[in-house]
């Protein structure tokens, strides 16, 4: 065996040790593909506020000035569908990903130890770890790596599991054996589209940012703007609708990781308390959770805004 398919053995052997459901890996060069694509989007302003989309423009491209020396791209997928949701209909709703613990800690930790174990298994190994964190384009290189395609609603879609998954990337120095892309399954279908509901997925394979649920509850800061009244669908945080309606998740399994499960009562909640929250109790029920990213005041701001609508 040489010591590409060794070494890329070894990864991959290791991403399934630490836990993650889906390991592919990529050549390390120039996105060529998605310069335009980037480009355009952010030109028509589908970002939104989110200014830090123009910062790095090259480095989101190319991942060998992210790391010196890189040659590989390891993308990783890490299930976090729940097996339970929110236990009362008619309460404001979060992302199914927020439900546990944030997933960045948890994610950091293994990909540290990836690193670590590399270097101890094939010697000198240098790179870097990424999840969610920085300038990587992480769906087009989970794409590129065969993890599976991106779909009509932008996400990544995997053949077996559907896309109810968290991506993260080891970009390294090592000369490993790369798998190639697998082809785009959506057909023909649209119900993404159609059920998306601030029409957000304005063409196929294009989300305007500034139009997105997930963003108007998390990146934005300002005041919602008033046009979205009545379209929120009840989400407080983030929205899956894209997602539950895909066909592809019908595959979804039920995730293995005990920090994703809530400890905390949320999915208890009922629409008064919502309404009701203290800064006390969102600070218990949300201590390790993403959703401290809206902050008490971003996540009351968005409970009012959908009260109107109510």
């Amino acid at each position: 065996m040489n010591n590409k398919l060794q070494y890329s053995s070894i990864i991959k052997q290791e991403a399934k040790r630490l836990g993650f459901d889906f390991c592919g890996i990529s050549k390390a060069e120039f996105l060529e593909e998605e310069a335009p694509r980037l480009e355009k989007w952010l030109n028509s302003n589908m970002h939104g506020k989110m200014e830090y989309m123009e910062n790095y423009f090259d480095k989101r491209l190319d991942p060998t000035l992210l790391v010196d020396g890189a040659k590989s791209v390891v993308s990783l997928l890490y299930n976090y569908y729940p097996e339970q949701t929110q236990h009362h209909t008619d309460t404001p709703k979060i992302s199914k990903y927020a439900y546990g613990k944030d997933y960045h800690e948890i994610i950091k930790e293994k990909l540290k130890e990836f690193l670590h174990t590399l270097k101890e298994k094939i010697g000198d190994v240098n790179g870097r770890a990424f999840v969610d964190s920085a300038p990587v384009l992480d769906k087009a290189w989970a794409k590129r790596s065969g993890l599976g395609w991106i779909g009509k609603n932008t996400n990544l879609i995997n053949k077996q599991q559907g896309s109810f998954f968290f991506i993260a990337e080891l970009i390294i120095d090592l000369d490993l054996d790369y798998d190639g892309p697998i082809a785009d399954y959506c057909g023909t279908c649209t119900r993404c589209l159609d059920a998306c509901p601030t029409e957000a997925i304005v063409a196929p394979y294009i989300v305007d940012g500034s139009k997105c649920i997930s963003y108007l509850t998390i990146e934005l800061k300002e005041n919602i703007p008033t046009e979205f009244k009545n379209k929120m669908d009840n989400w407080a945080f983030g929205c899956d609708v894209c997602q539950d309606v895909c066909p592809w998740n019908r595959f979804s399994t039920t995730h293995h990781e005990a920090q994703f499960n809530n400890q905390t009562g949320l999915l208890d909640l009922t629409k008064d308390e919502w309404f009701e929250m203290t800064e006390e109790t969102f600070n218990y029920v949300f201590k390790q959770s993403a959703v401290k990213r809206t902050k008490y005041k971003g996540l009351k701001r968005n409970l009012e805004f959908i009260k109107l609508s109510i």
